[in-house]
């Protein structure tokens, strides 16, 4: 063995000398055009070549749209450059290597078109010079059109070409080189593992760049990367009758295996060297021993059940507006990602390039990759399907060994011929069984995107054909419930399910982000809402409003999550999303911003809470409790870690906001199974104790372990009835114009049906205002949780669930023509409209004072605690001495809010589209 083994490393060593002899970096300075300087790898962009940006900032289109382009450069580029051919390297065979290209690439040398036009968008764009070149120096020249090849796209969104997040570039990003071919070429290495086995299976082609016959010996090592411990080397006596020859053998990777995972990334090198009549050829791979399956429809990693928890990357990176193609470059991808509690990325309709899956499979990510497709048309046209069929083999031949390509998916909202797509899928599963595969990331197509498609092997959708399987059309429509999941949209499914871009939260634009953006990339949307502001007065509360919408985002992010967690037959989520995303109209639903900074709402240790491999779970029936009723709420665990939990202890407490306890316990739970759900007992505490109005919080932990969670309730006094003291309350608005002309204090709050203004609502804008104007718009209300209005209605400064029930059946009132009236509830408006909006507001009016909301809190007040709570707090401020509005206005603007007729707004989830 010893003697095998110190053969190998001297073979490496001879190999790495001649590599520096054989390989030439022809990164540096070339020639634009002919006569414009600029360096590769790079951008047009950066060299601002191509038509300067001549917008300003504007609330329109194409400024709201995404990032501007500082420059932008569209068609063929031709970059020149010389290099000396070394007389190690000259008469052999050339390959010619630009890591990544967009689109369409021709090499020309000495003025010769080297004939192998290169179009992907997944992989290096690679030349072969079969008879190589002379010594010394030569012409090289490379041509890049940056303009469509292919219909992939719907409305120009997909994310491998789109100026959406990445833009339409033209250059070359990443590795650029000349390598010198041996004669003998190991030109492909890939490890099949078989975990069971211990062993995996090593297919190589060796190929012939010599004429004649060839024979020698391949000799196959393995080396855990992380400890350097080799394993026996195994050799092959191996002929070359022809021009490519494939070798397949088993290699035996020992008892003490590692097994990989997001527990243990542990990888391994193979080293492949082939020694045959003096020819030295040698080829290292990564792997990991990984194998990714399916079990009664629940996602296997390795034989262990395994949960996604995971987040869409769109190539946003606002600086360069292209992909990293470095290992740094990635990294602070990747560990937010971890430090948010997450083990899973989908790369939306693109690929990344090689440094991207190095890190995860470092970090032990799973990742799901699509091929460079987002179409309305899959089936019309042959040459877009045979396009993405050779985007597939790319995929695969250049990234299939990476233990972190765990999914694949032919594409994001596909529609049209699914004959096409399960073909392809079908086809995809025959040539590489390393990965899971599916026909598309959800559709919109009738008939399809409820279930699996034939040939899925994973199934990613937001709803299925029994319901919505993420809150998008739950959340405003149901009152809050938190003892619910998704088991009955589920079913028993047949693969995988994984919930497709949950969340879609709209969070108002951080104005104070602009001075980040100091790339290719303008930011006109965000000055165009800064100066907006500025121009209405409201720039004072952009911080305010960035806040409240993003507090409020991160509840509703922890629900989707839980919920998602809470049913049985789910194998994961996508987020939508953790970072920002500044196209499809300005779409910023992160907690993070598009540079993954944290934006300041949530910690990324409270978010682990409810996101990590074990998260203790509560079911309860409501948000909002009165004191004659018991809180219970049964607790559980997700367990989706390395093992089993045995021996654990839940403790619990609740507790109001001065840190007073209702109730505590702790109960021994026995072993907590892997692999699901296991049930741990119920939390049960009569509330007639409570001091309410009070706000309460759930706090369960696993003893001894990091895994705890939280959660509020709203606890108040069942009062039969309101006190009005001497304050008016009246629905009417003619009662309430006679009663400010007596000089009283008038507490308004018509019927919803009878007010103009919006539908109110309780969730934020979907998505982006601007991508989907036919929604109410809003984003939370903004409130100062310290005025005296509020002190018996315990809230933050943002929505939270107890503000569900007030929303709802509401109106929100348009009040810009009441410029000095300060409300005491605002809703925040979205920033496509940035309209002042009000729930309540006060105001000398007509000889009295007034307190105008829009919450219909009368008609609630018998059903809704919450609004019945609201009337008390509002009434008891109304009747102390605090109640002195400054602003007036006049009984006529109060009566231009009526409306004569019914003004009644329903509309749900859907009426977006």
């Amino acid at each position: 063995m010893y003697k095998y083994l110190f053969s190998l490393i001297l073979v490496a060593v001879m190999a790495s000398a001649a590599a520096a002899q054989d390989c030439l970096d022809i990164s540096g300075e070339w020639l634009c055009g002919g006569t414009t300087p600029v360096r590769l790898p790079g951008t047009t962009d950066d060299a601002r070549l191509g038509e300067p940006n001549r917008l300003g900032p504007a609330m329109a289109k194409p400024q709201l749209t995404h990032l501007t382009r500082r420059h932008c450069f569209m068609g063929e580029a031709r970059y020149l450059r010389r290099v000396d051919i070394p007389k190690a390297m000259a008469g052999r065979p050339l390959r010619v290597t630009f890591e990544r290209v967009l689109w369409r690439s021709r090499l020309f040398v000495d003025g010769r078109d080297m004939g192998q036009s290169q179009e992907s968008l997944v992989s290096p764009h690679v030349y072969t010079i079969p008879r190589g070149l002379a010594e010394g120096a030569h012409e090289i020249e490379l041509r890049v059109d940056n303009s469509k090849q292919y219909d992939i796209l719907y409305n120009e969104m997909c994310h491998a070409y789109t100026d959406e997040t990445q833009i339409k570039w033209n250059g070359v990003l990443g590795r650029m080189e000349i390598t010198a071919l041996a004669d003998v070429e190991i030109a492909s290495l890939d490890v099949y593992p078989d975990v069971a086995g211990r062993r995996i299976s090593v297919a190589a082609r060796l190929s012939k760049h010599g004429g004649g016959r060839a024979k020698g010996v391949l000799t196959l090592g393995v080396r855990q990367l992380s400890t350097g411990c080799r394993l026996p080397v195994k050799s092959l006596r191996v002929a070359l009758p022809d021009s490519a020859t494939d070798v397949t053998a088993w290699y035996d990777m020992g008892d003490d295996v590692r097994l990989w995972s997001e527990f243990d990334p542990t990888l391994y090198e193979l080293t492949a060297e082939y020694d045959g009549g003096g020819i030295h050829a040698g080829r290292n791979v990564t792997f990991g021993m990984r194998e990714i399956g399916s079990e009664g429809g629940r996602l296997l990693v390795n034989g262990r059940r395994t949960f996604l928890r995971g987040t869409l990357e769109c190539c946003v990176f606002p600086l360069t507006g292209t992909p990293p193609t470095t290992e740094d470059g990635w990294l602070k991808v990747f560990a937010t990602a971890r430090d948010w509690g997450l083990n899973h990325l989908r790369f939306h309709s693109y690929c990344p390039p090689e440094a991207a899956f190095r890190v995860a499979d470092r970090m032990g990510f799973y990742l799901q990759v699509e091929l460079p497709c987002w179409s309305l048309n899959i089936g019309r046209d042959k040459a877009v399907e045979l396009f993405l069929r050779r985007e597939f083999d790319n995929i695969v031949a250049n990234y299939g060994n990476h233990p972190s390509l765990c999914l694949v998916s032919c594409g994001n909202e596909l529609q049209s011929d699914f004959t096409v797509l399960n073909s392809m899928v079908r086809d995809m599963k025959q040539k590489d069984p390393r990965h899971l595969y599916s026909t598309t990331t959800y559709t919109f197509e009738r008939g399809h995107g409820g279930h699996p498609e034939p040939e899925d092997q994973f199934f990613v959708t937001q709803r299925t054909d029994s319901g919505w399987v993420r809150g998008q059309g739950v959340f405003d429509a149901e009152r809050p419930s938190f003892e619910k999941d998704y088991a009955a949209s589920v079913g028993t499914p047949s693969v995988p399910l994984i919930s497709h871009e949950i969340g879609q939260y709209a969070v108002y634009p951080n104005v104070r982000e602009i001075e980040k953006y100091t790339g290719v990339l303008d930011p006109l949307n965000f000055k165009a809402v800064r100066d907006d502001l500025r121009d209405k007065g409201l720039l004072k509360l952009a911080d305010d409003f960035f806040d409240a919408s993003g507090r409020f985002a991160a509840i509703l992010y922890k629900e989707e999550v839980e919920r998602a967690l809470k049913t049985p037959g789910f194998s994961g989520f996508q987020l939508l999303g953790l970072q920002d995303f500044p196209g499809q109209s300005t779409a910023l639903v992160g907690l993070v911003d598009a540079f993954w900074d944290n934006k300041g709402f949530m910690s990324p240790a409270d978010f682990r809470c409810f996101c990590a491999p074990v998260v203790p779970l509560a079911r309860y029936g409501k948000a909002v409790y009165t004191t004659d009723e018991t809180f219970d709420a049964a607790v559980e665990v997700a367990n989706y870690g390395r093992e089993a939990i045995a021996g654990g202890r839940l403790v619990w407490t609740l507790a109001d906001d001065l840190g007073r306890t209702v109730g505590s316990g702790a109960t021994d739970c026995g072993t907590i199974a892997q692999g699901g759900l296991t049930a741990l007992g119920r939390v049960k505490v009569d509330l007639g104790g409570v001091a309410g109005p009070c706000r309460l919080t759930l706090r369960v932990a696993l003893d001894g372990t990091p895994w705890r969670n939280s959660w509020h309730i709203w606890v108040y006094p069942p009062t039969a009835g309101v006190d009005c003291g001497d304050v008016v309350l009246t629905a009417d608005c003619d009662e309430a114009a006679r009663a400010l002309a007596k000089g009283r204090k008038v507490l308004f709050s018509p019927a919803e049906k009878h007010l103009e203004g919006l539908e109110g609502k309780f969730v934020p804008v979907f998505w982006s205002p601007v991508h989907f104007p036919k929604q109410a718009g809003t984003m939370g209300v903004l409130c100062n949780p310290s005025h005296p209005a509020l002190a018996s209605f315990p809230t933050e400064s943002h929505s939270d669930w107890q503000w569900w029930g007030l929303m709802k059946n509401s109106k929100v009132l348009v009040t810009d023509s009441l410029r000095n009236v300060v409300p005491i509830v605002s809703v925040i408006d979205n920033f496509a409209n940035n309209r002042r909006l009000a729930a309540a507001i006060e105001a000398r009016c007509g000889g009295g004072r007034l307190l105008f909301t829009s919450m219909n809190l009368i008609e609630k007040m018998d059903s809704c605690p919450e609004a019945r709570q609201m009337a008390v707090s509002l009434l008891r401020y109304m009747n102390s001495a605090d109640f002195a509005p400054a602003a007036e206005m006049t009984v006529g603007e109060l009566r231009s809010f009526i409306s004569a007729t019914d003004n009644s707004i329903k509309t749900g989830a859907e009426s977006i589209y």
